[in-house]
Order: C-alpha cells, then sequence, then structure tokens
C-alpha cells in the first residue's frame, strides 16, 4: 500500500513501531514463513509495489541468514488491476519482476505493508494469475489495521493494529524514506499539524 497524501507524516500523530520493533516483526514472520513451509524450498517472495519490495528483500535476507541460501524475491505491481482505477486514478504501474524460474508449482508469498479493506490484495491474486499458477499464495503484512471488505486475511503479520476508519496509517522504511518507522493519526490530527505547519512557513 503506497502512502495516500493524507497519511501521518513526521511528528504526525503517534508512533506505533520504531525501527527496533520493525525489525523484530521482519525477524518473526521470516522465521513463521519458514517453519509453514518446512524450509526454503520452491518459495518465492513477491513484494506488492511500493514498500512492500524493501519488505520482503528484507525478509529474503533473514531467510538466507537462516538457511544458509537465498530465496527468490520478486516485485509485483497490482495498478492496473484494482478495481478503484476508474474512481480513483492512481499513480503510473510500476516494474513486476518474476524470478527467472516463474512461479508455477511455488509456494509465494506476497508481501505488503498494511492491510487494511483487501482490495489491494484481491488486485494482486488477479495479477498472480496472469503470471502462472502457483502451488499456494500466502501473505505476509507488517501491519494489519483491520477494516476488511473483503474475505481475505494475512498469513503472517507483525503487528495488528486496531484503528477507526478516520484513522490513516503511515508505514516509512529507510530504502525509500530515509528512515523506519509506523505511525498512526486521526485524519483531524494531520490536517491540524500541516495547517501549523503552514503558519509556520509564512510567520
Amino acid at each position: 500500500m503506497t502512502p495516500a497524501q493524507n497519511d501521518p507524516g513526521p511528528g504526525e500523530g503517534r508512533t506505533v513501531l520504531e525501527a527496533r520493533d520493525i525489525a523484530r516483526a521482519l525477524t518473526r514472520i521470516s522465521h513463521e514463513i519458514l517453519e509453514r513451509n518446512k524450509g526454503a524450498q520452491d518459495l518465492i517472495l513477491l513484494g506488492l509495489q511500493t514498500r512492500g519490495v524493501p519488505l520482503a528483500k528484507r525478509i529474503a535476507e533473514r531467510i538466507q541468514a537462516v538457511e544458509g541460501h537465498g530465496v527468490a524475491v520478486g516485485s509485483l505491481d497490482v495498478t492496473m488491476y484494482r478495481d478503484d482505477l476508474r474512481s480513483h486514478p492512481t499513480r503510473g504501474p510500476q516494474r513486476t519482476e518474476i524470478p527467472a524460474e516463474g512461479i508455477d508449482g511455488k509456494t509465494v508469498v506476497l508481501v505488503d505493508d498494511v492491510l487494511y479493506s483487501g482490495r489491494t490484495i484481491r488486485a494482486a491474486l488477479d495479477a498472480l494469475s496472469d503470471l502462472g499458477r502457483p502451488a499456494a499464495v500466502r501473505l505476509a503484512v507488517l501491519v494489519d489495521r483491520g477494516h476488511r471488505e473483503l474475505p481475505i486475511r494475512a498469513d503472517h503479520v507483525g503487528k495488528n493494529l486496531p484503528s477507526a476508519r478516520t484513522e490513516r496509517v503511515g508505514v516509512r522504511l529507510a530504502e525509500i524514506d530515509g528512515y523506519d518507522e509506523v505511525r498512526i493519526a486521526g485524519v483531524d490530527a494531520i490536517a491540524e499539524a500541516r495547517r501549523a505547519a503552514d503558519e509556520e512557513d509564512y510567520s
């Protein structure tokens, strides 16, 4: 999930995961994936653009540290598969990179930063169906904030974060944003913080 325009930025709302918390969550997810898969054989990690990609790479590094050999990692863009594309134009398509061996007969673990309505994951499943036929598809997310609109659940969760629909969850990762953090804030708090910043700019 790519942060929306009104996602909390630095200093807005409250921090729910710091860098060390994210690191611990990814280590736990990595061990859970290995245990569920009984090792790294026939395992492929696909990070959803944008922030799911660095998360998938971090998980792969942890799996390699345990298993002693690498695991296939790729990226998946679901932009053109979204069911809200007409009503909510989004960014242009980004890169989809599937490991050379393909996904047929493999266990594919989709990796994303935040699980919310489930519509992004539905789009990812549609995209996968055009790329091959995996033996199994599982889902790993850093944050599950609830409010599902489709019957989709994560197999591996870094943190369950109960939230109101009016709240926004922002994930920042060092590879993209320069630092690791997860913050949550209400829309009113975000608007107030930005109003104060604008006033400061003109003072």
